[in-house]
């Protein structure tokens, strides 16, 4: 089967495309949208949108289809599943009455590493000085903060970097005792906040890719029929595998994109490639963990073997 695009015939795969969105016969609102404009909405660059709380009315997210969207993406790290099941439902509704159709990224939140709450709201690091990290749910305060991250204290080894709050921070691992706690000395300070990402360059995590969390959420999302699943903090080819085979085991036909946000991934990227339906170069995180001078170059060499998309500056 092909899909007409812009006059250029593109083939279809099994389920809905997120980077070759066509759109069925328009609608009459549509088609009065359409000559209003001078730019048509097709287009060989397909536009993903995150949708979020200021995106949430039926009024909104209609327009963003009107004006070229073709993928809206679902952000389970934050938000409830009956909140997302009800954007779901409000874009498949609007694509019904515009003739239109937009595909559905479900992306998961992965095993993020965080810091925890700090008291005051506020604790302002200094160079030079100490910070030590506790594996638990406790106040951080007078140089002593937390994360929920069990495994913290085994994985990491002296003289590996901890960045905080992307990149912002940096501190370097003087002392783990294997089991709570890690001290590190601070390298680069300035004012860590709770809840702020916790990132580990140089450390080999042990945390599972597709996470209890992920392993709920994915449940829903197939059960909301999302045309695809992101899989975060991807760092082998075994991880797009196990991911596939959850969608399978559900009777499902979601494709898969792997979101490259660690180094490990690169040293994995041909097997990588070849196990996913596509990837999403997640510059963020993973300017923060390696070169960001480098981020480009690899950006245009997976560029050429799959299709692919960017996240964030």
């Amino acid at each position: 089967m092909f899909m007409e695009f812009e006059g250029n015939p593109i083939a279809e795969p099994t389920s809905p495309p997120i980077f070759a969105c066509g759109r069925k016969r328009p609608s009459p609102t549509l088609r009065a949208h359409l000559m209003t404009q001078q730019q048509p909405v097709s287009k060989s660059t397909k536009i993903v949108a995150t949708l979020g709380p200021a995106t949430s009315s039926e009024e909104v997210l209609q327009q963003l289809i009107l004006e070229g969207v073709n993928v809206a993406r679902i952000n389970f790290s934050h938000g409830s599943h009956e909140v997302h099941g009800t954007t779901i439902d409000t874009v498949r509704r609007i694509d019904g009455e515009l003739g239109t159709y937009t595909a559905v990224l479900a992306d998961l939140q992965g095993p993020k590493l965080r810091v925890g709450d700090i008291e005051g709201g506020e604790m302002m690091l200094e160079a030079g000085e100490t910070l030590t990290i506790k594996v638990g749910t406790g106040m951080g305060k007078d140089g002593v903060v937390y994360t929920d991250y069990e495994a913290f204290a085994a994985d990491v080894q002296p003289g590996e970097r901890v960045l905080m709050d992307d990149g912002k921070l940096a501190l370097t691992v003087t002392e783990t005792n294997g089991k709570d706690e890690v001290r590190c000395d601070i390298v680069h300070g300035g004012p860590l906040r709770p809840r702020k990402g916790l990132n580990l360059p140089e450390t080999k995590v042990s945390l599972p890719c597709i996470t209890p969390k992920d392993a709920e959420d994915l449940e829903f999302a197939l059960s909301k029929d999302v045309d695809w699943v992101g899989l975060s903090f991807v760092r082998h080819a075994s991880d797009i595998i196990e991911l596939k085979e959850k969608i399978a085991a559900a009777g499902k036909h979601a494709k898969v994109i792997a979101k490259i946000e660690k180094p490990e991934a690169i040293e994995d990227i041909d097997a990588i490639i070849d196990a996913t339906d596509a990837v999403m170069v997640a510059r963020g995180d993973l300017g923060v963990e390696m070169p960001m001078q480098e981020v480009p170059l690899l950006q245009k060499e997976i560029a050429t073997t799959t299709p692919w998309t960017l996240e964030t500056q």
